[in-house]
């Protein structure tokens, strides 16, 4: 089914397919009730971050009351990816906030040898999990359907499997792909240019701060989506 028409109200739920409608979790059930204050009988879109979503009306309980058929929008054909160098603050959470408005499908969070925050072991999922949070309260606040998902991956698979480094020594007309990578304040080291397999892309002609940089990457890839090009 092709995209559904706008709501007002966008939350998030595990399951649609409920016959008795969808359960609200806790976060989810707070969100509706006391952050956006809605009352029994206002609509409400639920969506699975999975392309699925059913209308249906809030009754001050945790369970939405379906009003229509659920319906399906399809996955991207061509998904994007932005990975980036964390760096520290909150930073890495309004890159993920504004990469999941952006409808970037896939968040990587990588490191390098310049980094200076380093994610590792549990402290490295923890986080993880803390900006998937994020991202399910920009998808709702966006009204998008499907939920980006947050990868750690090395720098050094992204660049096997083809992404394209961020540099200011790059060329500002090379062809993207489909995975951008966004390192430290920092800079890369030769050693990591040397390791991508293809030309490095230009996001401007300014030093931009880590976070600008991640964010122009994913308007950069979503551009080039919109224009067949990715």
């Amino acid at each position: 089914m092709t995209r559904p028409p706008d709501a007002s109200t966008q939350i998030l739920v595990d399951d649609l397919g409920d016959p008795a409608g969808p359960s609200l979790g806790d976060d989810a059930f707070r969100h509706l009730s006391r952050a956006l204050r809605l009352r029994p009988g206002e609509s409400v879109r639920a969506v699975d971050g999975a392309g699925g979503w059913v209308h249906c009306t809030f009754d001050g309980s945790t369970r939405l009351v379906p009003t229509g058929a659920a319906g399906l929008e399809a996955a991207p054909e061509q998904p994007i990816s932005v990975a980036f160098v964390p760096v520290k603050g909150d930073r890495p959470e309004l890159v993920v906030q504004k990469l999941t408005e952006l409808g970037v499908d896939r968040i990587v969070i990588t490191s390098s040898e310049r980094s200076v925050v380093r994610w590792d072991g549990e402290r490295a999922e923890r986080h993880r999990r803390r900006l998937e949070k994020v991202s399910v309260e920009a998808l709702q606040q966006c009204r998008r359907l499907w939920l980006p998902r947050i990868e750690l991956i090395p720098l050094a698979s992204l660049l096997a499997d083809g992404a394209v480094l961020a540099d200011m020594d790059g060329d500002r007309s090379v062809e993207v792909g489909r995975t951008v990578v966004v390192g430290p304040e920092g800079g890369w080291t030769d050693r990591e240019r040397a390791e991508a397999s293809r030309p490095a892309v230009a996001l401007g002609p300014h030093v931009l701060r880590a976070e600008t940089a991640a964010i122009a990457a994913g308007v950069l890839l979503a551009a080039a989506r919109e224009r067949g090009g990715v």
